[in-house]
């Protein structure tokens, strides 16, 4: 609320004698005071990965991995440790909470020591790993030729947009529209991409509208900061992490009484290529990235999961469909009132035959070995992401099902769904997982749902699936906002590569954007942005 009520106080004295004796640019100021507010976590996980990589030697990287590894688990004890506290004291379990309480004494111990250790032979490290907010002229100074910076950040009652282009000057407004009417309507065209059922033969209609309305809102009063640059990088929590502004509208396509079609619509990703980016400061995390080993081989990909457990190849499955787990209507609400409900197993989740085909395409585009670079099927395992050695490879992906806490039970965090280890087992790759991968990855595919944006309100532009594989060591994910369609999936993910081959020097940004105006232009079907929409590239859009 206070940093809230600075940026309105901002805004209203920028350009007034009072903001020049205060001695400050208002305009720059409050682009800090915003980026405080926004994207701390994933903001935190780029930079213990840029930590690592700027060690500059491998037995400095094991300990500052080390340290961050010590202070998440300790971190989390403390939490744990505090729920414990605070029961009643019919409740209290002293025997547990003393446990616990000596693991917490323990931790703390040892991280004081790699911190020690870490301030004598890597005196750089604190700043690394707690980054100060971006200033502006920090932001201009890391954008390439042809880059502009999206910034938005909402407010009870204004928006506040600042775009920061590399060359020429930038553009700020406030904007009189508050965060519960950016969340309905996000809300609104968030409906028109989410068919009922997942029927894809009913979807329903795009409106086109509000689409236009948010783009005159927050855009358009800064155009002057963005307009006829190639590649923006956008800065968006809260609601819009939910929006790909790609499927945002530069005119009114129903003007003048006549619609047009969908692949016809002026839709902004036709003028430039879009990147996802956390914070302002992560900008700054990634460009200061040492760059990955040279001798990592190009690919490593998992796909078209065994979840049977029954190892039979080409099991039926509908190639065009969308990659979600359909539950009975209404099993979530049963199960939270504590009835009796009949929840889908795991061996009856659908299987994903397209994605074999897609990780099989990528893998040929990036001149991989099938034998010894692809895992479908039963190979397509827990058991076999954790103990093999993804640390030297430049591209890793995953095509399968994206899993969030509850959908399933048993499902306590955010996971993708593997192969079927069979002993009434699951074969999820969870959270926890993840965060103890250890990865050198110039691009972390995740072809599958829900594993974009946060949830919630405040949620921060980036899913804790996304968040743990930046931790991890990755530099740039290609993640989806919603539920994706099959088949239209693996044109666009294979077009990304396909396109990056035949240029080696465009940026990722702009081999997203060509697959996706290939996808949309390809056929009246995939023209709605349901199908070419959800993919978001988060992080450094650059070569």
């Amino acid at each position: 609320y206070v940093v809230e009520s600075y940026l309105a106080l901002l805004s209203r004295i920028r350009g007034t004698p009072l903001e020049k004796a205060a001695g400050l640019d208002a305009v720059a100021e409050a682009f800090v005071a915003a980026d405080v507010l926004r994207g701390q976590s994933v903001q935190q996980a780029m930079a213990a990965s840029a930590a690592r990589a700027a060690a500059g030697k491998p037995e400095l990287a094991a300990l500052a991995r080390e340290e961050q590894d010590v202070r998440q688990e300790r971190d989390a004890l403390y939490k744990i440790l505090a729920d414990l506290l605070s029961r009643p004291t019919d409740q209290m379990l002293p025997g547990i909470v003393a446990d616990m309480q000596g693991r917490v004494a323990a931790l703390d111990g040892r991280h004081r020591e790699l911190r020690q250790t870490l301030d004598q032979r890597f005196p750089d490290y604190a700043d690394l790993v707690a980054p100060r907010p971006a200033k502006l002229e920090q932001v201009r100074a890391a954008l390439r030729p042809g880059e502009a910076l999206l910034s938005i950040l909402s407010t009870e009652e204004l928006t506040f947009v600042w775009a920061i282009p590399a060359e020429g000057s930038p553009s700020f407004a406030a904007v009189s529209v508050g965060r519960r009417e950016i969340d309905r309507r996000v809300r609104a065209l968030r409906k028109s991409l989410d068919p009922p059922d997942g029927d894809l033969d009913h979807l329903p209609a795009f409106d086109g509208q509000i689409a236009h309305r948010l783009y005159t809102d927050l855009l358009a009063p800064v155009r002057d900061g963005w307009q006829g640059r190639k590649h923006l990088l956008v800065v968006a929590g809260g609601a819009l992490a939910r929006l790909p502004l790609g499927l945002l509208l530069t005119a009114d396509p129903m003007a003048g009484g006549r619609g047009l079609p969908y692949a016809r619509w002026p839709w902004l990703i036709r003028d430039m290529a879009m990147s996802q980016l956390p914070s302002a400061a992560s900008l700054l995390t990634l460009r200061r990235m040492a760059p990955g080993a040279a001798d990592r081989r190009a690919f490593v990909g998992f796909g078209d999961p065994d979840f049977a457990g029954d190892g039979a190849r080409n099991r039926p499955g509908s190639s065009r469909g969308l990659r979600a787990i359909p539950l009975p209507a209404g099993i979530r609400e049963r199960a939270l009132r504590g009835e009796e409900t009949q929840w889908p197993r795991y061996s009856e989740i659908a299987p994903l035959p397209d994605t074999r085909d897609e990780i099989l395409a990528l893998a040929d585009a990036l001149k991989a070995d099938p034998k010894r670079d692809v895992f479908l099927g039963a190979a397509a395992s827990r058991e076999n992401v954790l103990s093999g050695d993804l640390s030297r490879r430049r591209v890793i992906a995953f095509a399968t099902h994206g899993l969030l806490p509850g959908e399933l039970p048993q499902v306590e965090q955010p996971a993708l769904a593997l192969a079927n280890p069979g002993g009434g087992n699951h074969g999820l790759l969870t959270l926890d997982d993840i965060l103890g991968l250890r990865l050198d990855a110039d691009w972390v595919i995740l072809s599958a749902c829900n594993t974009a944006a946060g949830e919630g309100e405040g949620a921060e532009a980036l899913s804790g699936l996304g968040r743990a594989f930046f931790y991890a060591g990755g530099r740039a994910l290609l993640a989806t906002h919603w539920p994706v369609e099959s088949v239209s999936a693996r044109k666009l993910v294979v077009g990304v590569f396909a396109a990056m081959a035949r240029e080696p020097e465009i940026t990722r940004a702009e081999a997203l954007r060509r697959s996706i105006l290939a996808v949309m232009s390809g056929s009246d079907v995939y023209a709605h942005p349901l199908y070419w929409a959800p993919y978001a590239l988060i992080g450094d859009g650059g070569r």
